[in-house]
């Protein structure tokens, strides 16, 4: 099923479908062209799934490292799952770099990101401001940031860093009311049990 539904960010044999220019060829990877969201960390799917099926107009490309939630997303959309998601394995980072020109996508969401909770491990957080400048470099103008974390402290950094990003303008002054179209995972739910609420923030590219 996988050559059908996606494509390893660091497989040199089989590189995702490019233009000539060395571009993400989205008409060949969804068979259209249409306003692209990138979900970077995807986990097992259920929320690309979902928003992707609410939302037939719009491309989805689930970005996840962790395998068995690539095969569990790439199983999911086998059997009957919304045509319009495909799925790349590996650094999301890199894939952007590579192929995603600048002010090409119409979203790019990041659902509960490792939070690196310890001080040595903050470089690697994916939200961090210099990370942060590059994921609004590839939004075009009028494209949205959604951003959900549990953990607290990083709420607040990627709060402060959305703030001070003068190519993001927040929708609000503090976290956003958690929108209806963004799901419910199973993450968030272990989370909530655990005492954990979810912080929404959501900004859009000027």
């Amino acid at each position: 099923m996988w050559p059908g539904y996606g494509f390893e960010v660091d497989d040199p044999a089989a590189p995702p479908p490019l233009t000539p220019g060395g571009e993400l060829d989205r008409e060949r990877l969804f068979g259209r062209r249409a306003p692209l969201v990138v979900e970077i960390g995807s986990g097992m799917g259920e929320a690309v799934r979902a928003m992707a099926a609410a939302d037939a107009g719009r491309d989805y490309l689930a970005c996840e490292a962790h395998v068995p939630g690539v095969a569990n997303l790439v199983a999911d959309l086998a059997d009957g799952g919304p045509a319009n998601v495909r799925v790349a394995a590996g650094d999301a980072l890199e894939l952007l770099r590579r192929w995603v020109p600048p002010a090409s996508l119409d979203a790019v969401h990041a659902f509960f990101p490792d939070p690196w909770p310890k001080a040595r491990h903050h470089k690697r957080r994916l939200l961090r401001p210099d990370r942060l400048a590059f994921l609004a470099s590839r939004l075009a103008v009028g494209g949205t940031l959604h951003v959900a974390t549990d953990w607290a402290p990083y709420a607040e950094e990627i709060l402060a860093a959305v703030l001070a990003e003068p190519r993001l303008h927040a929708t609000h002054e503090g976290f956003a009311p958690r929108p209806a179209h963004r799901p419910v995972t199973r993450f968030e739910e272990r989370a909530a049990a655990a005492g954990r609420p979810a912080f929404d923030v959501v900004a859009v590219r000027r």
